[in-house]
């Protein structure tokens, strides 16, 4: 089998940069996800090469070739070309010299197979000609691809216990490329070594969970999952009924026609207690934004009944449809009300309410509020009388002592 053409082999610079790696001479290769995504006719965002060439001989012939590269992992073999349309990640073959479960010790070698074999996956150590084409298939990952099947590279234990996020990565690429069951070694070895997560920086395991809620459909995975005990030891929280949530939403993204948001996907594994996610929020270490819509989301009520407008005025358009989805099947038509509707802001101030008889200091501010509801229960009138009424209204209460 050979590497068909396609787009991203023709982007502007790679063949100049190629050319300085000396790609034609066997010293460089395509690696990676563009091999296995090519070799799947899956659209290739994120070009890698590996090379027998030295870091420092890489920077060197690339600033000859007057190719920006950055030294962006440099002491773990790394370089990136930035070209005009995007990067290219260069790195020098490696082997393992040690390996403690989260970071290796590495040197580098100049055998492919060698390199290949500490890939985690036998679709992942797929390598390429960049000239012919030609497939470097030490593991069967082509087979492997062909069944959809994903196993480890040699004893899955051994792999795991190079790098714990492996199991989680397993899970990952299992939802994404997999079909039918699991490979029974290598699923038996995630099993048995859970609680190897509980050794990893929380922000990778939050990085690989949000990476498989993110998948259009993961949910009989994350099944799987809850039900074998892999989050155990570090997301308790989450249970059968999550997963019933879970299932329940992505079948009303999918009726919506929203676009997968693994967020809201992780809302709806949670129990519905804003102080569970919040929770969850900090031992994952999310950022500020991330953790706030996951409270929100977490914070739902029986959403049936309450209007669509005032909850995106409210929460904003992201924070309602969170809600709405996680809510019930009405869901798909109230979404659909609030995409085609810009979100108003109320055009009335404090200074305009001065104007009209009250004097400056906390009336105006609880009289503006009251406006406000008003306006919302109205329905967001657009019209300026109107809104005149609502404020004269309320004014007229307010000076008489009955606001």
């Amino acid at each position: 089998m050979k590497l068909l053409p396609a787009p991203w082999r023709e982007r502007p610079g790679l063949r100049p940069l190629l050319a300085a790696l000396e790609a034609a001479e066997g010293q460089t290769r395509f690696v990676g996800g563009c091999v296995r995504d090519t070799l799947l006719g899956i659209s290739v965002s994120d070009v890698d090469l590996a090379t027998r060439l030295q870091p420092e001989e890489v920077m060197t012939r690339l600033k000859r070739a007057r190719i920006r590269v950055v030294p962006t992992g440099i002491a773990h073999g790394t370089v990136t070309a930035v070209l005009s349309d995007g990067p290219v990640e260069v790195t020098t073959l490696r082997r393992d010299v040690s390996t403690d479960g989260r970071r290796a010790t590495i040197a580098y070698t100049e055998d492919w197979r060698e390199d290949a074999s500490r890939r985690d996956f036998t679709i992942n150590a797929l390598s390429a000609d960049p000239e012919t084409g030609e497939i470097f298939d030490y593991f069967g990952g082509e087979a492997d691809l062909e069944a959809r099947r994903l196993r480890f590279i040699g004893d899955p234990l051994t792999r795991i216990a190079e790098d714990h996020l492996r199991i989680l990565r397993f899970f990952r690429f299992h939802a994404r490329f997999g079909q039918g069951e699991p490979d029974a070694a290598a699923l038996g070895a995630c099993i048995a070594r859970a609680n190897d997560l509980m050794a990893l920086s929380r922000e990778r395991i939050a990085d690989e969970l949000l990476k498989l809620l993110a998948l259009p459909d993961p949910a009989s995975t994350v099944a799987l999952m809850v039900d074998r005990g892999i989050f155990a030891p570090v997301l308790p929280e989450f249970g059968a009924d999550g997963v019933v949530r879970l299932v329940e939403l992505i079948r009303r993204e999918q009726a919506a026609d929203e676009a997968p948001e693994p967020v809201r996907r992780l809302a709806a594994l949670l129990p519905p207690d804003p102080s569970a996610a919040a929770a969850v929020a900090a031992r994952l270490r999310l950022s500020k934004k991330v953790a706030k819509r996951l409270v929100s989301a977490a914070a739902r009520a029986d959403e049936q009944a309450a209007d669509p407008k005032e909850l995106a005025y409210r929460l904003g358009m992201e924070g309602a449809i969170d809600r709405l989805l996680l809510g019930d099947d009405s869901a798909a038509a109230k979404v659909a009300l609030l995409r085609s509707w810009p979100i108003p802001r109320l055009p009335l101030t404090g200074g305009e309410l001065i104007k009209l008889g009250l004097s400056p200091g906390p009336l105006v501010a609880a009289t503006l509020q009251a406006i406000e509801r008003d306006w919302i229960a109205a329905g967001f009138p657009p019209e300026e009388d109107r809104l005149r009424e609502l404020a004269a209204a309320r004014v007229e209460k307010a000076l008489s002592g009955n606001g």
